[in-house]
């Protein structure tokens, strides 16, 4: 019984225990990444540092994408579609963690593409303000700064959420932000980062 109750419990976020206990063995960003790509898929009702069960609404269209690239060696921390509507604009953009390889690789896709690529090394501290959502004409969310867990309470939050491990190896991790700069287009981003990515998987 007790095993039964512990099965089903959830935080105070709706989040499944039992989904979490799997990301205490998460030492990698592959393994982050998988977990990640389930999580978007509907398989699972736990995300460190998303404090929902699910996806929202507006990564449901994305979702599929965001899973490709969690297995393809980008672990997601936010993103957002392109959107144009009155009162509200978006642009369209990925965020996550990575190895060197797959961040050079996604600088050098601002070379031959219009897309732009942000791209932080390990501990470096940088205070950058893309605005890439408007509300009402006023900048309601900025990309260009820089999101490594290097500090202590970042240290600790992630390693709460998952697991020492993770948090330290994030802490020692690129962090990539690229984004479409063409207000509320859609269906060039995500798979320009997928083939990037998949250049780096295949050696190219």
């Amino acid at each position: 019984m007790a095993e039964d109750r512990y099965t089903t419990e959830r935080d105070t976020f709706g989040r499944l225990l039992a989904d979490r206990e799997v990301w205490r063995q998460a030492g990698t960003i592959p393994a982050a990444g998988e977990l990640t790509a389930r999580w978007l898929e509907g398989r699972s009702e736990y995300q460190p540092g998303t404090f929902a069960p699910s996806i929202d609404d507006e990564t449901t269209a994305i979702a599929g994408e965001l899973a490709e690239l969690n297995r393809s060696g980008l672990f997601t921390k936010e993103s957002q579609p392109g959107v144009l509507a009155e009162g509200h604009s978006q642009r369209a953009y990925v965020t996550g963690f990575c190895s060197v390889e797959s961040a050079a690789a996604l600088l050098a896709l601002s070379g031959r593409t219009d897309l732009v690529t942000v791209a932080h090394a390990p501990g470096e501290a940088s205070q950058s303000s893309i605005p890439v959502t408007l509300q009402d004409g006023e900048v309601a969310t900025v990309l260009g700064s820089s999101e490594g867990p290097a500090g202590e309470e970042q240290l600790r939050d992630w390693s709460e959420e998952a697991n020492d491990t993770l948090a330290l190896l994030l802490a020692e991790s690129w962090y990539v932000e690229v984004f479409d700069p063409v207000w509320g287009r859609n269906g060039l981003l995500l798979p320009a980062v997928l083939t990037a990515l998949a250049g780096v998987e295949a050696g190219g």
